[in-house]
């Protein structure tokens, strides 16, 4: 019988949502699983986590841990996976997972399956999908060793919902500071502030491709703020300097599958769709009939973006 070791991810005092996915992961293994939340105030953000119907949530809360280096979390999640007889540790493929989940495999000298989209539990063995060749294609694969890592695709595994009851909590030590988190210096945290959603966790995403030209900001703005909507955008769309790279959606941006996406002036590049083809519903505006990204869009309209979406714009106001 395996016993997952859930990582939460924390951020500003809170668990972030991206962690639900993970605990998606575990439930639909369908074993025993507990969660581990690490960082300072874990204890407080705990309490956020324990109506999940893990088996217990384990809470490490230190100030060393205030240092967001991957190097500082890594030899206390191996610490407990060990301790606690975990076969498989799970983390959401996250900024954070993909920099946390590959130093803890190395420490457990477990196999490492990143960014599922699927498993499936056969026979007493776990079957993993990934997507590959920039989602492509999928390649499925089996670990075998004794322990696991797994992260898994925030847009592939919806978000847990609560199962009510209350886990026990349990607090945990800080393992032996790693050598090698005291030759990687901090420098400072980047974060992008808005009001806006946050794109991995928004139901609603207007994008914008390069087409909008210095006009982005002035199009999108008026539907995303009626819609409550993300602001996302394409490849192209950064590097021309219109929209901000943290917005960027596709196969090296954020992997988004909110449930109704807008693709703007997007042609629907091969990279572009990997990381939004998974949305629910996808709504395409293009003036070219031609254009890949009506090939995957639910609803789509030929038109001049910069009358359409101001007409779309002056429409929902008045639904509203």
């Amino acid at each position: 019988m395996a016993n997952l070791l859930v990582i939460a991810e924390m951020y500003e005092g809170k668990v972030r949502k991206s962690t639900h996915s993970a605990i998606t992961f575990a439930k639909e293994v369908g074993q025993p699983f507990t969660i581990l939340v690490l960082g300072q105030g874990a204890k407080a953000a705990s309490a956020e986590v324990t109506g999940y119907g893990a088996a217990k949530v384990l809470v490490c809360d230190d100030a060393y841990l205030a240092n967001t280096v991957a190097e500082r979390f890594a030899p206390t999640i191996a610490a407990v996976a060990k301790s606690g007889n975990h076969d498989i540790v799970v983390v959401t493929a996250s900024s954070f997972g993909k920099d946390v989940a590959p130093r803890v495999a190395a420490k457990l000298g477990a196999g490492y399956v990143p960014d599922i989209s699927s498993v499936k539990a056969e026979g007493g063995k776990l079957t993993f999908k990934r997507p590959v060749f920039a989602g492509n294609a999928f390649a499925t694969c089996e670990l075998t060793t004794a322990l696991q890592v797994v992260s898994v695709r925030q847009s592939e595994f919806a978000a847990a919902e609560p199962s009510g009851g209350a886990s026990p909590v349990e607090d945990v030590a800080l393992a032996a500071k790693d050598p090698a988190a005291e030759r990687v210096e901090f420098v400072s945290m980047g974060a992008a502030k808005s009001e806006r959603p946050d794109l991995g966790e928004a139901k609603v995403i207007v994008s914008g491709g390069r087409a909008l030209k210095e006009r982005f900001a002035e199009v999108l703005d008026p539907l995303a703020g009626l819609l409550g909507a993300a602001v996302g955008a394409s490849r192209a769309a950064c590097d021309a300097g219109y929209a901000p790279a943290e917005l960027q959606v596709g196969q090296t941006g954020r992997v988004v599958a909110p449930k109704l996406y807008f693709a703007i002036g997007i042609s629907g590049a091969i990279q572009h769709l990997a990381g939004m083809k998974g949305s629910k519903t996808i709504v395409a505006i293009n003036k070219d009939p031609d254009a890949p990204i009506f090939q995957v869009a639910d609803y789509g309209l030929v038109a001049d973006l910069f009358t359409a979406v101001p007409e779309l714009v002056t429409e929902l106001k008045k639904a509203q």
